[in-house]
């Protein structure tokens, strides 16, 4: 049985009480604070202050709560809009939003399908925004816009860490890169790259995250409008 129709052990009296939303709860701080490496049964029974074998009565290892908490971070995901457009846009943007508050969600995002009550929650909002597309179609688009914000934050969090490992933000890595660009170019071999280096607008991230994003769902109303 799944952890989502297993029920909780009943409350007793004991100094410390415990639930699936304490554990998780504790476990996200622990994530938030340190990533996925901070977060293990015994650093999590530390911060509730409880035996680690305490926690075997709600999940049945650690596979568990990362979905626990996967599922905890789609609560924050809620796509919404009039449209199927507006609400894969919607969906999109909270998913990059909640990756930025819970950096070790991008670690996560992507494998298997997740199946909580959340997670599940947020499907049945978009599916339904799909209603008037042909139903062989729909779970094409919703994965092709997953994929892009998945892809998406994904590289937007590994620069952030490069940049809390180095030192370096954008602008001081390419001021360090700079002189070998240009020496590289200067030889003629690359007059395309740099082309667009020198020439094309340099936008922020979020411009950059939602120009892409309407590319896909322009490539996506073309297709459904055949």
């Amino acid at each position: 049985m799944l952890v989502w129709e297993r029920p909780e052990p009943p409350n007793r009296p004991v100094p410390v009480p415990l639930s699936r939303e304490r554990i998780v709860r504790a476990a996200i701080q622990l994530a938030d604070a340190d990533g996925l490496d901070a977060v293990s049964l015994r650093k999590v029974a530390a911060v509730l202050d409880v035996r680690p074998m305490r926690l075997y009565g709600y999940i049945a290892g650690k596979e568990e709560l990362l979905d626990l908490m996967v599922d905890a971070a789609y609560a924050e995901i809620r796509p919404a809009g009039d449209d199927w457009r507006e609400v894969l846009r919607s969906l999109a943007e909270a998913t990059r939003h909640a990756a930025h508050e819970h950096e070790w969600l991008a670690d996560l995002l992507g494998g298997r399908p997740q199946l909580g009550p959340h997670a599940l929650a947020n499907g049945e909002t978009v599916v339904a925004a799909l209603g008037d597309i042909d139903v062989d179609a729909i779970m094409p688009v919703v994965a092709a816009v997953n994929a892009y914000a998945i892809g998406a934050v994904r590289r937007e969090v590994a620069e952030r860490r490069a940049e809390r490992a180095t030192g370096m933000d954008e602008k001081r890595w390419q001021s360090s890169l700079g002189p070998y660009l240009e020496r590289t170019f200067a030889t003629g071999r690359f007059p395309a790259l740099a082309t667009v280096v020198r020439d094309a607008a340099h936008l922020d991230a979020d411009h950059t995250f939602r120009i892409g994003l309407d590319f896909v769902l322009d490539g996506i109303e073309a297709r459904i409008s055949r």
